[in-house]
């Protein structure tokens, strides 16, 4: 009864439950509630548990079992409790849907008032598939915190990301498999991560032709001589290329390439890609597994290329601590371009962020009131944390 706590919802895909999962540990610090993660969608066999002597998952006997099917219309939400107003004043729980399509109520969530109601409730259920960071460093109430916290504004996930997301020992045996059979002994490892969000599976020329656009522009792969052989030295420099993708074909064309043709500097590249589901299906045990060894792998990159709106490549770049080559999201299947930028820090993007003065009661751009909260590279509308510096 001296606790109050904050019970975290699985809910969506793997990149979007860690990236919650992290907003969420952050609002119960800045709250002082105990954070209890429902270990549904085997986040249970994904993770260890961060805090020794205890455990972070919420127990099988939790009381409230409907909260699962908690949505935007459930009349236990308090953003339909301000809509109808009928907010009590000491319900026992409340819900908060903080998810892409919550209402302009479930958004008052961010308003310093509506915390201040919020700090009175025991037990707070949050559903979310959105990295909410970036819009608590605009709560004043927490401000001072969240300073003190993190005065590099840019590294917010990476500390809480490492802290929290440790791989179980089946994953973790997956990762180290893997990285010493086919990445350690490289001079440099570069990650490309490739999501295409299309209803077919491809591959996409347009997309390998971005890919290879952004690497050789940028210099993160050689050109290849398609004139005259060129034997490499036997100890030439060597640089291991990590893909993952949902499909193969990227790969396949990418290895091909630097396998027919040598490189004009000598390096020799080569080309791994753990796997290929060809769909993502976040209901599959070793699904989840592959897809988390394989966010794992992709930090370990010295030099990384992300694909825009991907939460699998902001998960990837927050562990890393890199600033990745972002790959933009093609239009009418036609690569951009340019066809990627480097972004502004490794912070995720909150996709579908408020835009909402509390205390004007009016709409605002909140990408625009404070020097660490700006608009994402990939995404217009939405927000970051990026160091003001």
């Amino acid at each position: 009864m001296d606790c109050n706590y904050l019970v975290w919802t699985a809910y969506s895909g793997l990149g979007n439950r860690i990236l919650t999962i992290a907003s969420a540990f952050l609002y119960a610090i800045l709250t002082n509630r105990v954070l209890l993660v429902d270990g549904g969608k085997g986040t249970a066999y994904l993770f260890c548990e961060p805090f020794p002597g205890t455990s972070w998952f919420l127990p099988s006997d939790f009381p409230i079992k409907q909260f699962k099917n908690f949505s935007v219309g459930s009349p236990e939400s308090y953003g339909n409790m301000l809509k109808t107003k009928v907010v009590h004043s000491s319900p026992a729980f409340l819900y908060l849907h903080l998810a892409h399509d919550y209402s302009d109520y479930d958004k008052l969530f961010f308003c310093e008032d509506n915390q201040q109601y919020l700090q009175t409730i025991p037990w707070l259920i949050l559903k979310s598939d959105n990295y909410f960071v970036p819009s608590l460093f605009l709560i004043p109430a927490y401000q001072e915190e969240l300073m003190r916290l993190f005065p590099q504004r840019d590294v917010v996930f990476h500390h809480l990301g490492r802290y929290l997301f440790q791989p179980s020992n089946v994953v973790w045996g997956m990762i180290t498999r893997y990285y010493d059979s086919y990445l350690a002994r490289a001079d440099e490892k570069l990650g490309i991560q490739i999501r295409v969000f299309d209803t077919e599976t491809g591959p996409f020329q347009h997309v390998l032709d971005q890919v290879l656009a952004c690497t050789l522009k940028e210099h993160l792969l050689p050109e290849v001589n398609t004139q005259e052989p060129i034997v490499p030295p036997r100890k030439a420099r060597s640089k291991v290329v990590l893909v993952t993708s949902l499909n193969s074909g990227y790969y396949e064309n990418l290895r091909n390439m630097y396998w027919e043709h040598p490189t004009t500097n000598g390096e020799t590249i080569s080309f791994h890609q753990p796997s290929h589901e060809e769909h993502q299906n976040s209901g599959k045990k070793m699904h989840n597994m592959k897809a988390w060894a394989e966010i794992y792998l992709l930090s370990l990159s010295d030099v990384m290329v992300t694909s825009a709106w991907s939460t699998f490549g902001y998960v990837a770049q927050g562990l890393s601590g890199l600033k990745p080559w972002l790959l933009f999201r093609p239009e009418n299947r036609t690569a951009p371009d340019p066809p990627c930028r480097q972004v502004l820090s490794m912070e995720p993007c909150f996709h579908a962020p408020p835009f909402y003065d509390c205390k004007a009661k009016r709409g605002v751009d909140t990408g625009k009131l404070v020097p660490h909260v700006r608009h994402c590279e990939d995404m217009s509308w939405g927000l970051k944390l990026v160091d003001q510096s």
